[in-house]
């Protein structure tokens, strides 16, 4: 596998890392506060490791911020 391919999350994962129930996941995204999903098969999604890692890093920054 090469180094430079995105790696995707699934939702517990996705979950788990942000310390967020699926409601609040779901409701941030139709806000467009939160990166969509990818569509990975009829059933499945994940998300993007580097968009979930630049929401965190966001949130972060928004608190060393006030």
């Amino acid at each position: 596998m090469e180094e430079d391919m995105e790696r995707l999350v699934k939702q517990k994962e996705v979950l788990r890392r942000c310390g967020i129930s699926a409601a609040t996941l779901y409701r941030l995204i139709k806000k467009g506060k939160f990166p969509e999903s990818v569509n990975i098969s009829e059933r499945a999604v994940a998300w993007a490791n580097s968009e979930i890692e630049q929401w965190i890093e966001e949130r972060m920054r928004e608190r060393y911020d006030k």
